[in-house]
């Protein structure tokens, strides 16, 4: 029976991961496959180290080995930061190998030059395991793409962001006491800034879109917000009406026109994303046909992203070949701009008499926040000219205030 040989390019969590699951599933995927998987070899940091590695794997340092090897059909790389990882992949497809990457931030920056040579060179990328962790977010556009009309994904898409919400909630604490749980769970590492100021959800968003939409929006126009402004006192507020923070991503198509976002927003009971917790994340995909399509699982972790990997790798052996565009399937959006539309906010350290006179208060959850209707221009203009001023937007749904009446207000 013919082989597929494998080079993983990494052994820590993920690398590591991805040897197992190949270790343990082989008679899983021979069968889908009809060929048996071998890792033929791995490339490391430190060749001295001790690893449970089979002998016969070449384990090296040096990725030149690796890609002189007689035979090797799929490379998966399970490395951090933009080089050399990008230069390796593209070795690897002028090579003729198919590749398979979790690696956001390089796939962000460079997906689409690899999806090209790709193209040209007639072999396939993986890249499922670049967002989401092990929901299959990637393979379900795919197939939505095929009919459906995409109108707009909404995520949580960075499990660390999302339990240190969680904890700052649960168990009262600071951020930076979450922050530090976190790193001790191995969630966040020494240095959390592409966690907490949203880069690595950012990233994400941004091969979303390119498959869903076939494009990206001018990366500087993005809003991107992390969540090292919310306080304690924030989600205490917050909770006295139902509502919870969460660090969403959200890219949708507006005439020809591209909008992402990824901020913290307030979601109700109601709302699919509520009931998300710790490292998990969710994925909210609309589309004309199906509607709302909710996934959520694991966002991080060994075997969580390298499911991703595998799910790939299964992927790419049965040869399916890269598009470079996918279809631009979107439904139409509103035409009216999103700065004019009146929506629901949590203001706080705004004093009353700074409101404008067309703002509704909806609700007072503590001593200086404030619910209310506005448009978001407004609140740019008031956040300016007040920098103590901080607002986060509330998603659509319905909250209970916490009140001695017990009052029940909907937002729209």
């Amino acid at each position: 029976m013919t082989v597929v040989k494998v080079a993983i390019l990494g052994f820590g969590t993920v690398g590591e991961g991805v040897y197992r699951t190949i270790q343990s599933h082989a008679e899983e995927l021979q069968a889908v496959i009809g060929k048996d998987v071998e890792v033929a070899a791995v490339l490391v940091k430190n060749k001295e180290k001790a690893r449970d590695i089979h002998k016969d794997v070449l384990v090296t340092t040096n990725f030149e080995e690796i890609i002189q090897l007689p035979k090797l059909d799929i490379v998966v790389e399970a490395i951090v930061d933009r080089e050399p990882t990008f230069t390796y992949l593209k070795r690897a497809i002028q090579r003729g190998c198919h590749i398979i990457t979790a690696n956001k931030e390089m796939f962000a920056h460079h997906g689409k030059e690899l999806l090209e040579l790709a193209e040209k060179k007639s072999v396939s990328v993986g890249f499922e395991a670049t967002v989401a962790g092990g929901i299959p977010v990637i393979q379900t556009l795919r197939q939505l793409l095929q009919v459906n009309r995409i109108s707009e994904i909404q995520g949580i898409l960075n499990g660390t962001s999302n339990f240190i919400l969680t904890e700052m909630r649960e168990k009262k604490q600071t951020f930076t006491e979450s922050l530090l749980q976190a790193q001790k769970n191995g969630y966040a590492e020494a240095d959390p800034t592409n966690d907490v100021e949203g880069f690595d959800a950012f990233y994400k968003t941004m091969i979303l879109s390119r498959i869903a939409f076939g494009e990206e929006p001018d990366w500087p126009e993005v809003e991107r917000q992390g969540i090292t402004s919310i306080s304690s006192e924030c989600i205490a507020a917050v909770e006295q009406v139902g509502l919870r923070f969460k660090h969403i991503a959200t890219i949708s198509k507006n005439g020809n026109q591209i909008i992402g976002s990824v901020k913290p927003v307030l979601v109700g009971k109601d709302h699919p994303f509520y009931h998300v917790e710790g490292v998990e994340n969710a994925v909210n995909v609309f589309s004309d046909i199906v509607g709302r399509i909710t996934l959520q699982g694991p966002g991080a972790g060994m075997f969580p992203t390298a499911s991703a990997i595998i799910e790939d790798l299964v992927y790419v052996s049965l040869d399916h070949k890269v598009k470079r565009s996918f279809t631009q399937t979107t439904a139409p959006l509103s035409e009216q701009p999103e700065e004019q539309n009146l929506n629901c906010w949590l203001v706080q350290g705004i004093d009353k008499s700074l409101l404008y006179p067309q703002w509704k208060i909806l609700s007072e959850p503590a001593e200086g926040f404030l619910i209310v209707e506005a448009a978001k221009k407004d609140l740019e203009r008031l956040a300016k000219d007040h920098p103590t001023v901080c607002y986060f937007a509330i998603l659509d749904g319905e909250f209970e205030i916490a009140s001695d009446k017990k009052e029940a207000a909907t937002v729209s």
